[in-house]
């Protein structure tokens, strides 16, 4: 029988902490954010729940553009086998370009996004989630080039791999790099439904905490 390969980082916490619109109701403790964005229906959600492996932590809804406030989970870290845990917070932003929701909304989400993401110190990286069967929206190349400019590290990621065979992903992720005019960036390719890229991503997030 062949010996599971141990993992190199272990999430010993999930849990929702607290929802916000504005400054005031950040939470009041500071620990590391890593961010995630992304068109509505990217996958966020999924995403979220195959990384923590707590089912539901963050609602999966078939209505796109159901989260409207910056969400804020509870994660907590053991790394190499240390004894002792490193908490984090997943931020989980509203989706972005979802034409249905009416001009107005749009325009209050702008600017309590643009708002935390200007703004907060505690911001490692940022999660911008692609759906990896199309090619990047305007929308999303819009979101990637504001990252860049305001200086936030961003790591791209394409959901819904397991949706197209490895040499369909592997042409795809060429593409997006195409269209978002970095021919050298690092995509990082992820199944929430296989949680494949799961121990990659997690990997980053360690690297980060522990540097």
């Amino acid at each position: 029988m062949m010996e599971q390969k141990k993992e190199r980082v272990v999430v010993t916490k999930g849990a929702y902490l607290t929802s916000a619109v504005k400054k005031e109701q950040y939470p009041e403790v500071k620990r590391p954010e890593f961010v995630f964005i992304g068109r509505s229906n990217v996958g966020k959600s999924s995403l979220i729940n195959s990384l923590t492996r707590v089912t539901n932590l963050a609602r999966v809804s078939r209505q796109p553009g159901k989260t409207q406030t910056i969400n804020y989970f509870e994660v907590g870290l053991k790394i190499d086998g240390s004894e002792e845990r490193t908490d984090f917070y997943l931020v989980d932003l509203p989706g972005y370009g979802y034409a249905k929701t009416g001009k107005e909304n749009r325009k209050i989400w702008k600017k309590f996004i643009d708002e935390y993401l200007l703004n907060s110190e505690s911001i490692q990286f940022v999660c911008q989630l692609i759906d990896i069967r199309h090619d990047p929206m305007q929308s999303d190349i819009d979101m990637f080039r504001w990252l860049v400019t305001n200086g936030l590290p961003v790591l791209v990621i394409a959901t819904k791999t397991d949706k197209l065979s490895r040499s369909a992903a592997q042409k795809q992720i060429a593409r997006m790099k195409q269209v978002l005019g970095v021919p050298e960036l690092d995509i990082l390719p992820y199944s929430s439904l296989k949680n494949e890229g799961r121990s990659e991503l997690l990997d980053s997030i360690a690297t980060s905490l522990i540097k």
